[in-house]
Parts: C-alpha cells; structure tokens; sequence
C-alpha cells in the first residue's frame, strides 16, 4: 500500500539515490504528492486542469522492482506496445473526469531502476515521450 512521505528528500533517503526527475518544462501543478510504493517512490502531480482540454496528472514511479500494475480492467480495453525499449499502455478510463483521461502509461529500465511515467488526460504520445526522453536517470 503507498505510504504519504515528506517530500524529495524522503523520496531520495527511501529510494536511496536522488530520484530522477524529467527536466522538461510541465503544466503548472497545483498540488504534488510523494509516497513509497514497496521499495520505490512515485512523484505524482496534480495539475491545473483548468481550461479546456488541459491534462489532469503526470506520475513517475522509480525503484529497483516492477511497481505494482495500476491499470484495472476496469479501464477499458488496455492496448500495449513496445516502442525503442519502452513498454506503452494506454486505456480509456471512460469512468474518469475529462481531464483524466484517457491514461498513456510509459514502462522501462534505465540506471538500475524500473521506471513508469502515467500521464492522465489529454496528453499527446510525442509530448509523453518528450517528458521520458527528459528523465536522466
């Protein structure tokens, strides 16, 4: 079960290295949540989602273990492919608000971690690769 921590820092000491954020430009956050997942972390942000057809959540996820799958069927149908070393999932989530769907999920390996980037919301598959490809792990 994830467990709330105190922001980065406690995200460095439980990962025990400074976790890796993308050093892309984002939409604005209006609120960041931090927490362990086992022996990983995940930095979620929430963001303004405001205006019309803005995006509604970015996640990145970073440890030593595969984190635990948060697509449920209940998402819809999920379609998975694989794309330069990355795993891709994307579902609906026709139950979700607007700005949180559909879910583009990006899965892969770097640095010794496993890592995974959720974007919720309208995103664009180039700007979601854009974020990844700005994650120096």
């Amino acid at each position: 079960m994830p467990e709330p921590l105190d922001g980065l820092a406690a995200a460095d000491a439980h990962l025990g290295r400074r976790f890796p954020l993308p050093a892309a430009p984002l939409p604005l956050a209006r609120w960041v949540e931090v927490r362990a997942i086992g022996s990983g972390a995940e930095v979620e942000l929430n963001l303004d989602d405001s205006r019309p057809a803005a995006p509604g959540r970015l996640a990145l996820y970073a440890g030593p273990v595969e984190p635990p799958d948060q697509l449920a069927e209940t998402a819809g149908p999920i379609e998975q492919t694989r794309v330069r070393g990355l795993t891709l999932r994307r579902a609906p989530l026709a139950d979700a608000q607007p700005s949180l769907r559909p879910v583009i999920e990006v899965g892969w390996e770097a640095g010794g971690l496993r890592l995974r980037l959720t974007a919720q919301g309208p995103w664009a598959l180039e700007d979601v690769l854009a974020v990844v490809a700005a994650i120096d792990v």
